[in-house]
This record gives C-alpha cells, sequence and structure tokens, in this order.
C-alpha cells in the first residue's frame, strides 16, 4: 500500500467536513482497478471489490472486503478509506409495500429514499425514488422537503447507498431509478450523473430505466444533453403559465417557461429521448379544464415530443393550504389534454400511509419525533 496516501490526497476527493474518507461506493470497475493498484495492490483486487461492493451482499465496512488479505484491510482502514455505507435510522412501510428509508449519513444528517414494488406485464418491478441533496433550496410552496431547510449536496457514494439499500431491504435487485426524491437533482449534476454511471455500469440499471427530475436549472439541463444520456428527462412544470409557476415554484422566476421549453426541446434533440413534465394537481389552484387546455396549447405551440404526468397531490402537514382535487377533476384534466392529442397519464398514489410524500418524514426526524428510533 505504498501510494495509498498520495492517492487520497491528490485529486480533491477527500472533502473535509463534508466528505472524511475515501469512499468506495460509487465507484466503477475501472476506478475500482485503478484504485487496487495505485494503492499497491494487484490489478484483480479491482473487480473483488466491485463484487463486495454491489454484489448479492453488499459490504458495509472494509472488514466486509472478505476477499482482501487483512493486512490490506488495516491499511485501508487507517488511510481512512471507507464502503461509504450509511445506517438506516428509520423504516417506514405501506400494506401496498412501498417502504421508505430514512438513512442517517456520516454527519447525523438524514435524507429519505424510497421503494415501491410493483407487477407489471408479468413481471415484478422495482423502482429506487433516490435524494440527491439533503433537503432543498428551491421552497416549492406545496413541497414538504423545502419546508426542512437545505443543508448540502449529497455526495456519490450517498445517492448510490440509497439504492443499495432498498436493494438490501427488499432482497431483490432495483430495475429503474427516478431522481425525483428529496432535492434538485440539477443543482448537483456531477455527483448525480456519477452516480448514474456507477448505477449503470455496475448495479445493472439501464439508462433508459432512469429518469431525472428537475424544476430547471439555468444551464443544467444543457449539460444533460451534452451528456447523451439515454434516460428520461422531467421537468417539474405543475403549471400551464409563467405567473402561477412562480406562485408555486418561487425559483422558476430566475428561468422563464419559453426558455425552459427550448431546453427540454434541445434535450430531446441530442438524445431522441422524449421529455416528461410532471404537472403536481391542486385542488383549485391548477385543475380546471381550463388550465388544462392552456397547457395543451402551450406544449402543441411548442411542437414538443413529451408525455404530460399528472401527480394528485399528496398531503403535506406543512403545507395545509392545498388539497388534493377529486378524482372527476383529476380524470377530467387528462381527458382534456388526451382530446388535445397531448400523452397524458395519472399516477397511482403510492406509500401515503408511509409518508412517502418527500421530505415528511425526514421533517418528523428533525423535530425529534424519531430521535429515539433505531432500525
Amino acid at each position: 500500500m505504498k501510494n495509498i496516501e498520495r492517492l487520497l490526497s491528490g485529486d480533491g476527493t477527500r472533502k473535509p467536513g463534508v466528505d472524511p474518507s475515501y469512499n468506495l461506493l460509487g465507484m466503477t470497475l475501472p476506478e475500482l482497478k485503478t484504485f487496487a493498484e495505485e494503492a499497491g495492490l494487484p490489478k484483480f483486487r479491482g473487480k473483488q471489490l466491485r463484487d463486495h461492493l454491489y454484489g448479492v451482499k453488499p459490504a458495509k465496512n472494509i472488514d466486509d472486503l472478505v476477499t482482501l488479505p487483512k493486512a490490506a484491510r488495516r491499511q485501508l482502514l487507517d488511510a481512512g478509506v471507507s464502503v461509504g455505507r450509511s445506517v438506516v435510522h428509520h423504516v417506514a412501510g405501506s400494506p401496498d409495500g412501498t417502504t421508505k428509508l430514512l438513512l442517517r449519513l456520516h454527519d447525523d444528517r438524514v435524507v429519505e429514499t424510497v421503494g415501491i414494488p410493483a407487477h407489471e406485464a408479468g413481471h415484478r418491478r422495482l423502482t429506487a425514488c433516490v435524494s440527491s441533496q439533503v433537503g432543498c433550496p428551491m421552497r416549492c410552496t406545496f413541497c414538504a422537503t423545502g419546508k426542512g431547510g437545505f443543508a448540502r449536496n449529497l455526495a456519490t457514494h450517498e445517492i448510490v447507498d440509497q439504492v443499495v439499500s432498498l436493494e438490501e431491504h427488499f432482497g431483490e435487485r432495483v430495475t429503474h431509478i427516478v431522481f425525483m426524491g428529496m432535492g434538485e437533482p440539477l443543482l448537483n449534476v456531477p455527483n448525480v450523473l456519477r452516480a448514474h454511471e456507477a448505477l449503470n455500469k455496475e448495479v445493472g440499471i439501464g439508462s433508459r430505466h432512469i429518469t431525472i427530475s428537475t424544476v430547471g436549472v439555468r444551464g443544467a439541463i444543457e449539460r444533460l444533453a451534452r451528456a447523451k444520456l439515454q434516460s428520461t428527462l422531467a421537468i417539474s412544470l405543475h403549471a400551464p403559465n409563467q405567473e402561477l409557476r412562480e406562485r408555486l415554484i418561487p425559483s422558476a422566476k430566475a428561468y422563464p417557461m419559453q426558455e425552459l421549453l427550448n431546453d427540454a426541446q434541445q434535450y430531446f434533440i441530442a438524445t431522441g429521448r422524449r421529455v416528461t413534465f410532471e404537472y403536481t394537481l391542486l385542488a383549485g389552484v391548477n385543475d380546471s379544464i381550463q388550465q388544462a387546455e392552456e397547457l395543451g396549447r402551450l406544449l402543441y405551440k411548442n411542437k414538443l415530443a413529451s408525455h404530460v404526468n399528472i401527480i394528485p397531490y399528496n398531503p403535506v402537514d406543512d403545507a395545509p393550504d392545498f388539497k388534493r382535487p377529486g378524482r372527476a377533476s383529476i380524470l377530467n384534466f387528462r381527458n382534456t389534454l388526451e382530446q388535445m392529442n397531448v400523452p397524458a397519464s395519472i399516477r397511482q398514489s403510492r406509500g401515503l400511509e408511509a409518508a412517502a410524500a418527500c421530505g415528511q418524514l425526514r421533517n418528523a426526524y428533525q423535530k425529534n419525533a424519531l430521535q429515539a428510533e433505531e432500525a
């Protein structure tokens, strides 16, 4: 391990106060082979590390890397190398199988991740809804995550660990990933892209089975387009016009809707992937037939290859002014869009019993309701 100290200090991977150790989770096989060689280990140890990190029984700590010699494990520990796993602090489940994990990070902050099981065309499907930040600075008025404040971006290993932890909990492989948990993924592009690469190449989740959601960050969609991902871009629109969107999403003032739609079109041109528009339906706010018609005209005018995902609002304790629309309003909104030849679907509500609306479990933790519990 003659080169271990140089390896750990040469490229800024160690981030004092944020990421105190060199974390293996989130590294790809070529990176792990390079790590092994530069740490003075045979190159084949890189594949062994990969198997320990992403295999059927993922390692939780350095001592679990049992194919490495004891002396090598001790040197890794002494040098501050970590697997990069977090602690499952709390588990909340729903009768439909939807399960939320509250993960406690190395700095005692917490993030949520949700596992959503389903059967589709005779096949079992497990979707991981992952967080990209601790909290969120976008402060959407109807979202619980923003009510809990913003702390920091998640590191690559902290994103990947959410998927690994869900696979451990369910005892099966995750098949789909949506970056729709806590935080704004496009405010953390480098770590989201690195996590995307590891989840695709090492966990084995197809790029087309990964969705990255955003309320819109100027310049960031262009960065995704340049990466030429084959993943779905989901834009949280939530309104058919700029005025209402600014009321619901304060950050929209800095990113006019027409510019956002232009960037969505460029993403489609660069990747060939149809863009999804997320639309949280709020009773008496954005759910009228007239607003559905306005949304349909907007998308038609921009000639976007798109799909509207209608999301009936999940009630949030910290946003009592917003209500979930009745079923008739939800269906009328969907039907109006379809009559205008705009593809639309209604997202099935899952996990209401698990406080699965983003941020609610974290907020309860921060209010000390879960402080005494340990999973």
